[in-house]
């Protein structure tokens, strides 16, 4: 299948390379030329996981959007939700009818995107995805090395507009057998977020040692009982708003993260991260991906959809009020939530419209 990946973090690596290595003809696009300056010259990524390291040579890295997703059955776009609105502005000269975009995870970015192909312009026929975490547990290893931890055995996956859902499954599906789980809509898909509900608590309830230490690991010494608890307590209000807006089991809750096989990941997850090491790291508050997407966007998202369908959320509201305070910026008004998406006075119907017919 031709793929197109676009973005330059852990996940679009990680994506180019696995995808690469299983046989898909692989675009790759980066925006940063200084950073994408080695891997335009080598086509080729380093990949290291499970089997040991090997070289994974890329169809096409490119500067050139257009060209990496011309012709692309799947595009795959793992960067944070607060660069989507961007990403799709400079997609919606290039794309044709029949396209899937996939949003691995995607804070509700399936309904931004849409909304700005269309205030662009782009009038084609295309679906967009989104899931509840990355396909891959993986980390870049210098410019042009990833490694993989594990990879994802079980991916809710939500369409828009719902109504092509089946046809973009089974575009997603030859990417990643037998892991997509469709499910109801793309806003189930965003309520399945996991970001949001692991590492705000994690990276508030440790912010002490993670600013005091040069290097610190919220999965390892980061994850006690107490912080396990609010884990708990603010999943199931997730999993209250999904229930509260008719959506169905199963909710992916995150205990099963840390004490079954039957998550996302599957095989107990956790410990793998653990070990590898990889999340031994400093977390910069002003800029760390926890903070500036998992919190501002995604929990902010949560927030104001439970507080939408009438759903209380008093840890969520109150993790949203800490992290504000943390980084002196309203995450209400600044996050992406309904209001911020103009779409808080829609009523339950309205959105079950925009849901199945799309922008």
């Amino acid at each position: 299948m031709k793929i197109a990946v676009l973005g330059g973090g852990n996940g679009s690596y990680a994506a180019a390379a696995d995808l690469s290595d299983a046989g898909h003809e692989v675009r790759f696009w980066r925006r940063d030329a200084d950073g994408f300056r080695s891997l335009l010259e080598t086509k080729t990524i380093r990949l290291r996981d499970a089997e040991g390291t090997r070289d994974v040579a890329l169809a096409l890295p490119t500067l050139d959007i257009g060209e990496a997703v011309r012709g692309a059955d799947l595009i795959v776009v793992p960067t944070p939700a607060f660069a989507q609105a961007d990403i799709a502005a400079l997609l919606a000269p290039h794309l044709s009818d029949g396209q899937v975009i996939f949003l691995p995870p995607g804070t509700f970015g399936s309904y931004v995107m849409m909304k700005v192909l269309r205030d662009k312009g782009c009038a084609a026929e295309v679906m967009i995805a989104e899931t509840g975490t990355l396909p891959w547990l993986a980390r870049k290893h210098g410019a042009d090395e990833v490694a993989i931890t594990t990879r994802a055995s079980r991916l809710p996956t939500g369409v828009m507009p719902a109504r092509l859902t089946d046809k973009a499954i089974a575009v997603i599906s030859e990417a990643f057998p037998q892991a997509i789980e469709p499910i109801e809509d793309a806003l189930s898909g965003a309520l399945m977020n996991a970001g949001p509900i692991i590492h705000p608590p994690l990276i508030f309830m440790n912010a002490g040692p993670i600013e005091h230490f040069d290097r610190w690991d919220i999965h390892n010494e980061g994850t006690q009982p107490s912080i396990r608890r609010v884990h708990d307590a603010l999943d199931g209000e997730r999993i209250a708003v999904r229930e509260a807006l008719g959506y169905g089991a199963p909710h992916f809750p995150l205990a099963d993260h840390y004490e079954t096989s039957n998550w996302m990941y599957g095989n107990l997850a956790h410990d793998k991260l653990v070990d590898s090491g990889d999340w031994h790291e400093k977390l910069d508050f002003s800029t760390h991906r926890y903070l500036q997407e998992d919190t501002r966007m995604g929990l902010s998202f949560l927030v104001s959809v439970g507080e939408w369908a009438g759903v209380p959320v008093p840890v969520a509201a109150g993790l949203l009020a800490i992290a504000s305070a943390v980084a002196g910026d309203d995450f209400r008004t600044s996050g992406r939530t309904l209001k911020t998406l103009g779409l808080d006075g829609m009523s339950r119907a309205d959105m079950t419209v925009l849901l199945g017919q799309g922008v």
